[in-house]
């Protein structure tokens, strides 16, 4: 028996023309019932498609694992889920929300940058020299990550997976071993990083805003002569061309997150949700394991085409952190927000003292 859709509509239309009104109603509705169950159906053959854009390139850990994401959501979909990876976004992240809001796309892949747009308490995470290395990141985020995700959650957004993406650090073209050393170059960073801006001139640090496309316009005219940067990005934007020099302390974390908006997540078939969740929560605990190797990967490279490494010693990091325990507290509860703050502070306190 031929699937009632594959007939061409002309067949029909001399039994309408012959059908009384009401009969031809009935029929039609008859005709669309019998459709909704047939299971070559275009009802049962419903695809929800979700675009993810993300501005990391595809050739890296993210982009491979968000690729894999994209085939395991079909598959455990039986194809009724299909994940468009759009990768190397030149879209500041800003607009990628916008675009979030606007369902232009349905989900995305955002920084810590991206995510305080939605919630201005996820900028702690980030404050320099609170979380210092990633046993402390770790055992913070057991502990917060789901209270974040509910705020997330509950403004409009639903918060599929967190990415670690690496540590923050100084790339100069002089080098820099304590606090001192740094404060005399001009430091550049993005313009639209406002907190973090005003956070480190508030340390004393001689700070210069600028575009992300401009860092090595800039660091090649004069304008600056210090970064602050992933390891990740200083390579993939050859920054450590110009500065060749990185201090080993991480400044801080750098997070980011798969995100959707509700009306996407809504429109996935609820029978699905558990097992989408579960690949995700899946890639996310790989991914943590390879951030680490590919970011030493990244700067071993770096080193092998010039880049120094100024090895900061113990003593040299209690002057960092004495520095910035000096000046922080006047900023928290206006650019830091002062619950989450003094809760990290508490739980890091044992491996601060």
């Amino acid at each position: 028996m031929k699937n009632p859709l594959s007939v061409p509509a002309a067949c029909f239309t001399g039994v309408f023309l012959d059908v009384p009104c009401v009969g031809r109603r009935r029929l039609l509705a008859l005709l669309a019932a019998f459709c909704l169950l047939w299971p070559g159906s275009l009802a049962a053959q419903r695809t929800v498609t979700i675009k993810l854009m993300s501005q990391v390139p595809e050739n890296t850990p993210w982009g491979s694992l968000l690729n894999r994401m994209a085939r395991d959501w079909s598959a455990a979909t039986n194809g009724e889920v299909n994940l468009v990876i759009y990768h190397n976004s030149k879209s500041g992240e800003a607009d990628i929300l916008r675009q979030l809001n606007m369902n232009q796309i349905q989900a995305a892949m955002l920084s810590t940058m991206g995510m305080k747009l939605i919630s201005p308490e996820i900028m702690t995470l980030s404050c320099p020299f609170l979380i210092r290395n990633n046993a402390e990141l770790d055992l913070v985020l057991r502990n917060l990550k789901q209270e974040l995700e509910q705020k997330i959650n509950s403004r409009g957004y639903y918060l599929l997976a967190w990415s670690k993406v690496g540590w923050i650090r100084f790339f100069s073209k002089n080098p820099v071993f304590v606090p001192a050393d740094l404060k005399r170059q001009r430091l550049g960073t993005s313009d639209a990083e406002t907190e973090l801006l005003d956070a480190f001139r508030a340390m004393g640090y001689q700070m210069v805003p600028i575009a992300m496309n401009q860092i090595l316009v800039s660091l090649s005219g004069g304008q600056i002569d210090a970064v602050y940067q992933s390891p990740v990005n200083a390579g993939g934007l050859q920054i450590f061309g110009l500065a060749k020099n990185m201090a080993s302390i991480p400044v801080a974390p750098f997070l980011g997150s798969i995100i959707l908006n509700q009306r996407a997540w809504r429109s996935i078939p609820e029978k699905y949700r558990n097992d989408l969740i579960r690949i995700t929560r899946r890639m996310e605990a790989e991914l943590d394991r390879s951030v680490q190797d590919f970011e030493a990967e990244v700067i071993q490279s770096m080193v092998r085409y010039g880049l120094v490494i100024n090895q900061v010693s113990p003593e040299q990091e209690r002057i960092w952190y004495a520095d910035a325990n000096r000046t922080l507290p006047a900023l928290i509860g206006t650019i830091f927000d002062r619950n989450l703050y003094n809760r990290i502070s508490a739980m890091l306190k044992p491996y601060h003292e």
